[in-house]
C-alpha cells in the first residue's frame, strides 16, 4: 500500500511540476507540491527530489524524447551514482507516454512570435508598353502579400512593393543574417 501511494505521490509531483514549468500555472508551488505530497520529507528532501524531477523533466522534454530514447536516457540515468530509481523511472515513463504531446505543444506555443507569419504570397510585375509602344522607365516590381496573425484573432495582411534594388537589399540583408547563424552555429 505505500508503494502505491509513493508512485501516486511521484505522479502528481511530475504533474505539478509539469504545471508551473511547461503549463505557466503560478499557483503550483514548490512548498504546495511538498505539503500536499510528501509533508513526511524534510524541506532539504523534498527540495533535492523537486530539483532532480524537474531537470530530467527538462532534459526529456527538451530533446522531445520518443519513447527508445526515453529508454535509454532513463536507463543511464538509472547506472548514475545518485541517479533514479525504478519507481522513478517507471513514473518518468508513464508521465512522458501521456503527456508529451501537450508538453510539445506548450513549449512550441510559447516559442512562437507573435505576431507569426500564416502565409506568404508574391509575384513581379512587369510595366507593359504604353498605346505608343514605350515602357515605363521604372522596370519590374516584386509585390509581396504577408498574412499574420496572433492568437485568436483574425489575420491581419501587409502588402510590400519592392523595386529591383530594394529586392537585391532584402536578398543581400538575408544572406547576412543567415551568415550569422551559421556563424553561431559552427562556433569552435
Amino acid at each position: 500500500m505505500a508503494d502505491v501511494e509513493a508512485t501516486k505521490s511521484l505522479s502528481s509531483l511530475l504533474n505539478g511540476i509539469a504545471q508551473k514549468m511547461f503549463y505557466q500555472n503560478s499557483e503550483i508551488t514548490e512548498e504546495l507540491l511538498k505539503d500536499e505530497l510528501f509533508p513526511e520529507l524534510s524541506q532539504e528532501d523534498f527540495r533535492a527530489l523537486h530539483e532532480k524531477m524537474k531537470g530530467l523533466l527538462k532534459s526529456i522534454a527538451t530533446a522531445d524524447m520518443d519513447h527508445a530514447q526515453l529508454e535509454a536516457f532513463l536507463t543511464a540515468q538509472t547506472r548514475k551514482q545518485g541517479g533514479v530509481s525504478a519507481e522513478q523511472t517507471a513514473a518518468l515513463a508513464r508521465f512522458w507516454k501521456n503527456q508529451r504531446v501537450r508538453v510539445r505543444e506548450s513549449l512550441l506555443a510559447q516559442s512562437r512570435w507573435e505576431p507569426s507569419l500564416k502565409a506568404l504570397s508574391w509575384r513581379v510585375d512587369l510595366q507593359a508598353a504604353d498605346s505608343r509602344g514605350e515602357t515605363s522607365p521604372s522596370g519590374p516590381v516584386a509585390i509581396m502579400e504577408l498574412e499574420l496573425s496572433r492568437a485568436g484573432q483574425d489575420s491581419e495582411f501587409l502588402c510590400l512593393e519592392f523595386d529591383e534594388a530594394n529586392v537585391n537589399q532584402a536578398l543581400r540583408k538575408m544572406a547576412d543574417i543567415q551568415d550569422s547563424i551559421d556563424r553561431i552555429l559552427h562556433r569552435p
